[in-house]
């Protein structure tokens, strides 16, 4: 009943009872977001600024992404607090995408900045939002900013090292750890960062010097040739521990240093399964076919390596390698065109279709792309010889069937048309594409169903006119 009267009460513009009763039916139900909107925007109705600010944040706890929450509290501090309001908005355009415009806000907001948190905290969210939008160099400056400021936490230290990491500007990321140390923050999480990188930069006798991470231990011990005490500890973990991907990691990398390669790859599996598609997984495996001489499987793996990693150009390349070794992978081929037909090598794309067709001569997708290629280059005989016999592989392909029909008209064979035309409207069940055919063969054989390569169009007849 409370609920009831509250917007009955809201109605009649009787705000103080209706927001008596909102607070009344949010006590009884305090996860209600619906109740938290009525009660703030009664608020604000009733000119309750600093509640009905309360009352949208407990909204964006809640729902990080709720624009109204954002729109109101935007709206509440325009005027009061540009701090605020900038913040409100710079969240609001990160969480839609709007980058670019949520920088700008976020710089604004540090420009009214006063105090030492606000600041830290402002430069921060800078710093991550450079970082998302791809600009490490500005994400790299404002952290270093930051540093040199008193409001310092160890998560600043840790982001920026790994920032210099991504860029694998190791010795930058271990200074910066050490600094971390050096201002009070000697803890856990930033020995664990200094032993990573010390193994990222390829020193793993210093990485094993800050790690408390057994697992890390042991990568450290396998990097340095203590491979068979790596292998005492590695059966000797917890149970729970044998349980995480990277005990599989691990196991695999003893195994390929033991030159065990067939159960490295029987690891690099069980990982993949716990981690399905992960780059890790191809590396992996690359190298094991690489140190077994399989280079076909190597250059394959290296190119999926380089798919998930966005490096389009070596992908293909790696695949160019594995199709010299081996042509009969149609699996592989498709894709080496996908790749190539996205980079806009039409032609050279065009090439692996054509070798899927050696290797399975009824490949209905093969077929297709080449009858589109075919189509793309203005070769409508070519187009018509691939639509054919996708036909004769498959009698019901509608599309097919509807493709061949346009061909056979552009290539002025009318008679044809119109039998496919027929042969479609035996099959289609849609009411909307049985018409438009149904037309369509209609006017076919009311100008006549004669082929039209067989006598002269009014445009031949005319250019030769002209030519005499």
């Amino acid at each position: 009943m409370s609920l009831q009267l509250a917007e009955q009460f809201e109605a009649n513009e009787q705000y103080e009872d209706a927001y008596r009763e909102y607070m009344g039916a949010f006590e009884s139900d305090p996860n209600n977001i619906g109740l938290l909107e009525r009660l703030g925007h009664i608020a604000m109705i009733l000119g309750k600024y600093d509640d009905a600010a309360s009352y949208y944040n407990e909204i964006l706890r809640r729902d990080v992404t709720n624009p109204l929450a954002y729109e109101q509290l935007m709206s509440i501090y325009e005027g009061t607090d540009k701090y605020k309001y900038y913040v409100y908005r710079g969240n609001k355009n990160s969480i839609e995408g709007k980058l670019d415009f949520a920088i700008n806000d976020f710089k604004k907001a540090l420009s009214v900045a006063e105090e030492g948190a606000q600041i830290a905290m402002t430069r921060m969210t800078l710093a991550n939002l450079y970082r998302q939008s791809g600009n490490r160099m500005k994400a790299i400056d404002e952290f270093n900013i930051l540093l040199e400021g008193s409001d310092l936490h160890e998560e600043m230290f840790l982001q920026l090292a790994d920032l210099y990491i991504q860029d694998e500007m190791y010795s930058s990321a271990i200074d910066t750890l050490f600094r971390a140390k050096q201002k009070g923050f000697d803890t856990q999480r930033i020995n664990e960062g200094i032993a990573t990188v010390y193994l990222k930069s390829g020193d793993a006798q210093k990485a094993i010097d800050y790690t408390n991470d057994p697992l890390l231990k042991i990568q450290c011990m396998l990097e340095i040739g203590q491979v068979d005490q790596a292998y005492e500890i590695l059966n000797s973990l917890p149970d729970e521990l044998k349980k995480s991907p990277r005990y599989y990691t691990l196991k695999a990398q003893y195994h390929y240093s033991s030159k065990k390669f067939d159960e490295s790859l029987s690891d690099i599996e069980e990982y993949n399964k716990m981690v399905p598609n992960s780059p890790l997984t191809y590396q992996m495996r690359a190298l094991v076919y690489e140190e077994k001489g399989d280079e076909f499987n190597a250059h394959v793996n290296w190119g999926k390596y380089n798919v998930l990693r966005k490096n389009n150009d070596i992908a293909i390349n790696e695949f160019l390698n594995a199709v010299q070794i081996n042509d009969k992978d149609v699996d592989l081929m498709f894709e080496l065109a996908q790749m190539l037909t996205e980079n806009k090598e039409i032609d050279h794309a065009s090439e692996y279709y054509v070798k899927i067709l050696k290797v399975d001569p009824s490949n209905v997708e093969a077929l297709k792309k080449l009858a589109q290629y075919r189509e793309g280059i203005g070769d409508y005989a070519g187009q018509i010889s691939y639509l054919e016999k996708i036909v004769e592989t498959n009698s019901t392909d509608l599309d097919a069937l509807k493709d061949l029909g346009r061909a056979y008209e552009k290539n002025r064979a009318s008679a044809k048309a119109v039998d496919v035309y027929k042969k479609y409207l035996e099959l289609v069940k849609d009411p909307a594409d049985y018409k438009i055919i149904k037309d369509k063969l209609e006017k076919l054989e009311t100008y006549g169903s004669a082929d039209a390569g067989e006598s002269e169009g009014l445009l031949d007849k005319i250019m030769k006119l002209f030519n005499k």
